[in-house]
């Protein structure tokens, strides 16, 4: 079955450290994305991007397959028995059962981008400008407070500076928490009253 060959790859694509992914960026996505767009260095916001997208799509996978494989058999078998077709009982009955558990994956997806520091400081370029496109090099958030923080005076204006950075930070986070549970609760209360 793939599900036992698959499952423990992508597992261990999520175990992976930063640097590694970082590396990656530098030595394969950078020199390709150079290369297709003409750019003068491969160090952009689009390769941070890719390289974040690759290390949160296991994480993804591996939680929402867990979500997924949760869902009663019965729920599947009674679907079936009413006459649906594979296609329907997985977008009507599975989907909309394991909805909370795979919201649930994306949401620590995306923290985990948010919060990536090594591999958006290797990939990115840490050019401290705004950036006009995607194509120019940037520093996140995260990587400006790692490459800053050892440098700043305590108390002084760049220090704080990389505190409210920080809190900025907390505060993204913090709403993307708030909204997976407000949605989690949703789903919990629209079960309940299907019942």
């Amino acid at each position: 079955k793939q599900k036992t060959i698959l499952k423990p790859l992508i597992e261990i694509l999520a175990s992976i450290p930063s640097v590694v992914y970082g590396f990656f960026g530098m030595v394969i996505v950078a020199p390709f994305i150079q290369k297709i767009f003409n750019l003068p260095t491969g160090l952009t916001a689009l390769t941070g991007s890719l390289i974040l997208g690759i290390m949160a799509t296991p994480t993804v996978a591996s939680l929402s397959e867990d979500a997924v494989s949760a869902v009663p058999r019965s729920f599947r078998e009674a679907s079936l028995a009413l006459g649906a077709n594979r296609l329907q009982t997985i977008v009507k009955v599975i989907i909309p059962s394991a909805s909370s558990g795979i919201f649930t994956a994306v949401i620590l997806g995306i923290s985990r981008a948010i919060g990536e520091t090594m591999t958006v400081l290797m990939v990115t370029g840490g050019s401290a400008i705004i950036p006009k496109s995607f194509l120019q090099p940037v520093r996140p958030i995260t990587a400006t407070i790692a490459a800053e923080m050892g440098e700043a005076v305590m108390g002084s204006s760049h220090y704080n500076a990389l505190f409210a950075l920080g809190l900025i930070l907390f505060l993204v986070t913090l709403f993307f928490n708030i909204l997976a549970e407000f949605i989690s609760s949703k789903h919990r209360i629209k079960l309940g009253a299907g019942r």
